[in-house]
């Protein structure tokens, strides 16, 4: 016997698992979205209503089930399969009487089929599509009551057109599709379509430039998603990596990525997207020159890509593989073949090399061919949609024909890349000034081409003025880095100190020519360190009684980190400082001397600069001045502890003599007709801020002052002084007894406030520290390599950061940072220093004491005791250091930044 289903309830039942199916794909289950429609299907396929009702109902359930599967089914068979099934879709959609519901069927329908369009690269079609898809949406709301479902679809093509129109760069029709969405969404309580408008809204923000807005919309749709208990869109993390790539962070974005790649993988995330968050993980690995994860991770996106049937992905991705090989092939000191690191044509045309850091280099590619492979690559671009893409790949091919000498060649395929418009990347606009000048040098025109270097580090300085952080304003450095060494090697090359200074102040340490706005407020923010601060107390009163504190830790951690991406955009920096001039630098200096670093290539020399002139000297290798600075500094981490055995501590001395005889002999020496015995003001570069400068022979007692530019240190030094301005000493929890025993240095000074124990509270420092003359920190620290301005100093109930004493009304004039190595942590292109100290010079504090290496316990306390009875019998800070410091310079490793006056 034939048992006849019940048509109504097997329609219901297909209902239940489109919905279910939709669910599954919007939470990144791509399989079980997929087995869901497709029962779906099976189930209505089984049926075939004869009564008018039951059957439009049955269409429609039909109807659905195929669009949402062709849509999902397009992730793995690629665009065109679900084009193909989409048009079948539209056919059934011709069999439905009523036009209302037809209406909203093609709109429906037409919104798969334009975001396929989209993902395809077909941007144009696209837009077109939900032209005509929202068109049905609309006519369809028009026609009966507001229900949210009908609304929900209006605002889902909006939010995808808006979307298109931000890549096609048409910015006011992006803004007023994404304001529209947004405004619908909120008006009819549909939250989370809001959230996901206001997402798009930030993406838009990426694309005209203004990093900061992005991240503050990446941030509050992250916010919108956590307080509906929804997942956050793993895709989230790839665009906020967009934006830190943007601003120059790649470190930053990697880890980004990084984060986002396992989840993907574990959750079945369909190939388009997981090949787009590959492609962006080449790019950050390119940007930081780890060509072989550049190399793999391109590879896979192009292999992801060409499957998947997006022409626009595989060009991106192909032309990661094509500026890997480009850079290595430049870098070669052979100019005719790129070298043993070079990527070979497998290379460039899959997308990948031997595989990651480790593997097998592919073998060795003439210039010539590596050129024409890459103009053969612009050629086949279809244009205009892809002209981004070819200008890059022509821009490559003139670096490699500049290199093996092909001028003309070079000239005509440059004039073939076309002018920026507004919304060009930056990275771009750097790109072809650096082809012009790199063309310019080579036919002997300097001058030109310092006046294009000149003319992108203006536009690079447009860019910075739009950030708002700390490390966003130091990131962008990297943009503008090739174009900066150029210059130098430029200038170099001719010898004239006067204009290597200039370009030196005009290249380096950009974050301290910005006056620091103070009181920037951000309710979210601290509303997350109070939370981190209770959770650290929770954790230590948890340990303190014996029970697991795992689930605290981790709660920490990830507020911590929200705390971390809130800093990135939360700053505000006021007006930019005019680059010091050579004149007014020789004025201040008074009878002091400013020795400024700097390198080209593996060349080092020294500006030094006094009263009555500018001279220059050549060091030698640049490569072993770094590499000695290095070793001085692990050779003073070994010999910091206070009770090393003596055989031990002897052979650790002598090595770190050694090291500073080698430093001492190849830096100081040179300079010694130069700067007599002046006092000095030091501008290291890379792995020389590395340097205790007291710690070598020829600078024992002579008072030093370490600066990130001429500029920084001119304004630290003309700062007004209050030389009545109380001292504030401070004492965080689990310090070692002779480092913690601030008391006997509040002796020395009449004003002093001794905050210690239970006082020791985030508030009470602050409140102590606003309006100070010195301030002494004996705390425990860390550094925080994502943002400098949340290194912090452990106090009793938390966390004191860094961007909290630079908030400060009046921030403390002078800070000693007593026992934590926070003095220079980390150096980024352009020289810049970051770390918990240069975060307060950078935001009003105008000196800084600090160690940059360990030091012992009792080596400290000594050392802090001598400088506070140097300095409270009237010696300047930098005088009263250098005084310290010349008792036991090995174990002193102390440095004085920014001003060394009181």
């Amino acid at each position: 016997m034939t048992v006849v289903p019940n048509e109504a309830v097997v329609i219901r039942e297909a209902r239940e698992l489109h919905r279910s199916g939709v669910d599954a794909s919007c939470a990144g289950q791509h399989r079980a979205a997929v087995r869901d429609l497709r029962r779906g299907l099976s189930l209505a396929d089984a049926i075939n209503p004869v009564d008018p009702d039951i059957r439009t109902d049955w269409l429609v359930a039909r109807i659905r089930l195929s669009s949402t599967l062709a849509a999902l089914t397009s992730e793995t068979a690629g665009p065109t399969a679900g084009l193909a099934g989409l048009d079948d879709v539209r056919r059934l959609i011709g069999q439905v009487a009523d036009p209302v519901l037809r209406d909203e069927l093609f709109g429906s329908v037409g919104h798969n089929q334009g975001l396929l369009l989209l993902h395809a690269g077909r941007t144009e079609e696209g837009v077109a599509v939900l032209d005509s898809a929202l068109h049905h949406e609309e006519r369809r709301l028009a026609a009966g009551p507001d229900e949210p479902r009908l609304v929900e679809a209006v605002v889902k093509t909006l939010w995808s057109r808006g979307t298109a129109h931000t890549k096609l760069g048409s910015v006011a029709r992006a803004r007023q599709d994404l304001d529209r969405a947004v405004w619908l969404a909120t008006e009819h309580g549909l939250t989370t379509r809001a959230a996901d408008a206001s997402y798009a809204l930030g993406r838009l923000d990426l694309r005209i430039g203004d990093v900061p807005a992005a991240l503050r919309r990446y941030e509050s749709s992250e916010r919108s998603y956590r307080a509906q208990d929804l997942d956050v869109p793993v895709l989230l993390g790839l665009h906020r990596a967009q934006a830190l790539m943007a601003a120059g962070l790649a470190d930053e974005a990697g880890s980004q990525l990084d984060g986002v790649l396992p989840v993907m993988r574990a959750e079945e995330s369909v190939t388009r997207d997981l090949a787009d968050v590959e492609l962006y993980r080449a790019v950050a690995a390119y940007m930081t020159g780890d060509f072989g994860v550049a190399r793999t991770m391109a590879a896979s996106a192009r292999q992801r890509m060409r499957r998947w049937g997006c022409e626009t992905c595989v060009a991106n991705a192909t032309l990661v593989a094509l500026r890997v090989d480009t850079v290595v092939a430049l870098s070669a000191e052979d100019p005719n073949t790129a070298g043993s690191q070079a990527g070979g044509e497998t290379a460039a045309e899959s997308g990948a090399g031997a595989g990651g850091s480790g593997g097998v280099a592919p073998p060795a590619v003439s210039l010539r061919v590596l050129a024409r492979r890459a103009l053969d690559f612009a050629d086949g671009l279809a244009v205009p949609r892809l002209a981004e893409q070819a200008a890059l790949a022509r821009m490559l091919a003139v670096r490699l024909e500049i290199r093996r000498g092909a001028l003309d060649s070079a000239e005509r395929v440059l004039a073939a890349v076309p002018r920026p418009g507004r919304l060009t990347p930056i990275e771009h606009r750097m790109l072809r000034r650096l082809c012009r000048a790199e063309l310019a040098v080579a036919r002997g025109q300097h001058t030109s081409a310092l006046a294009e270097i000149r003319a992108g580090l203006t536009d690079l300085d447009h860019v910075r003025d739009r950030m708002g952080g700390l490390e966003l304003l130091s990131g962008t450095a990297l943009h503008g880095r090739d174009l900066a060494e150029l210059a130098v090697h430029l200038v170099l090359s001719g010898g004239s100190p006067r204009r290597l200074f200039a370009w030196l102040e005009r290249t380096r340490a950009q974050v301290y020519r910005y006056e620091p706005l103070t009181r920037f407020d951000n309710p979210v923010l601290a509303e997350r360190i109070a939370e981190i601060r209770t959770l650290t107390q929770s954790i230590h009163q948890a340990k303190h009684e014996g029970h697991p504190t795992a689930a605290l830790r981790a709660r920490r951690a990830e507020r911590m980190r929200e705390a971390n991406r809130l800093g990135w955009h939360t700053g505000q920096w006021g007006r930019s400082r005019p680059v010091a001039g050579l004149a007014e630098v020789m004025a201040q200096l008074g009878e002091r001397a400013l020795v400024s670093f700097a390198s080209s290539e593996d060349s080092l020399v020294a500006l030094v600069v006094v009263a009555s002139g500018v001279r220059l000297a050549r060091l030698g290798s640049w490569e072993r001045a770094g590499e000695a600075a290095r070793m001085l500094n692990a050779d003073l981490n070994a010999l910091a502890p206070d009770h090393l055995p003596p055989q031990l501590a002897a052979v650790m001395s002598a090595s770190a003599r050694k090291q500073a005889d080698l430093i001492d002999e190849q830096l100081i020496a040179p300079l010694a007709d130069l700067v007599g015995d002046r006092d000095l003001v030091v501008v290291p570069t890379g792995a020389l801020y590395a340097i205790p400068w007291g710690v070598l022979p020829s600078l024992h007692g002579r008072p030093t002052v370490v600066a990130p530019s001429a500029t920084a240190w001119l304004a630290a030094d003309r700062a007004e002084r209050s030389p009545d301005g109380r001292t504030v000493l401070a004492r965080g929890p689990e310090l070692p007894a002779a480092v913690g025993e601030i008391d006997k240095l509040g002796a020395y000074h009449a004003t002093a406030a001794l905050l210690s124990e239970e006082r020791a509270t985030v508030a009470n420092v602050l409140a102590a520290l606003d309006g100070a003359e010195i301030a002494h920190l004996a705390a425990h620290g860390v550094h925080e390599p994502e943002n400098a301005l949340f290194s912090r100093l452990e106090l009793v109930d938390g966390p004191l950061y860094a961007h909290e004493v630079a908030g400060l009304s009046h921030p403390p004039r002078q800070v000693v940072l007593a026992s934590c190595e926070l003095a220079l942590n980390r150096i980024r292109s352009g020289d810049e220093p970051l770390g918990f100290a240069s975060a307060l010079l950078a935001s009003g504090s105008h000196m800084v004491v600090a160690p940059l290496s360990r030091v012992g316990d009792q080596a400290c306390a000594a050392a802090m005791d001598d400088y506070h009875r140097h300095v409270a019998a009237g010696a300047e800070p930098a005088v009263a250091l250098a005084e310290a410091i010349a008792v036991d310079p090995l174990r002193r490793p102390f440095v004085c930044l920014g001003s060394g006056r009181g």
